[in-house]
């Protein structure tokens, strides 16, 4: 498929999820559609605030699921479709994940290094004109561009 078209789906799926969960009073965290051919999967991962309940997942694959056959929104594809909730280690790929999660502690990876290094954790102070702001420890902040981060999550401590 390719990436426009991509695109446009994952548009659209978004679109759809977030009208159902919105009546369930929950949100849409990330929409992903990953594969190709038979082992194409469309996973939609769910949040609301105290956690996700398997029967929130569903809910929202039964309504979901009845919108995208319906209107053939993967069109002349066959594929899965997962929902499922983001989890405690979460990925941040948007500018508004790195908002929601302000104060929490984040691991990130880089494409470049920042500092001499491309492996960071700290505590996210969120976004500053494009730039993810990370408390380092120490009374070390830095500063990192959106589009150099290659992979952040959420870290989750016992």
């Amino acid at each position: 498929m390719p990436s426009a078209t991509r695109e446009k789906v994952i548009q659209r799926v978004t679109e759809i999820a977030e009208r159902a969960a919105r009546r369930e009073g929950l949100s849409v965290w990330d929409v992903e559609l990953a594969g190709s051919g038979r082992n194409r999967v469309l996973r939609i991962y769910i949040d609301r605030e105290g956690g996700v309940t398997l029967a929130d997942c569903e809910l929202i694959s039964q309504q979901v699921g009845a919108v995208l056959d319906a209107e053939d929104v993967v069109p002349g594809e066959s594929y899965h479709l997962e929902v499922s909730s983001p989890g405690v280690e979460r990925r941040l790929n948007k500018p508004e994940h790195f908002e929601h999660c302000r104060g929490s502690k984040v691991r990130l990876q880089l494409r470049e290094p920042v500092e001499g290094q491309r492996r960071w954790e700290g505590v996210l102070e969120g976004l500053d004109e494009g730039q993810v702001v990370l408390n380092a420890g120490a009374g070390r902040t830095i500063r990192v561009r959106m589009e150099i981060i290659e992979k952040a999550n959420l870290k989750f401590e016992w």
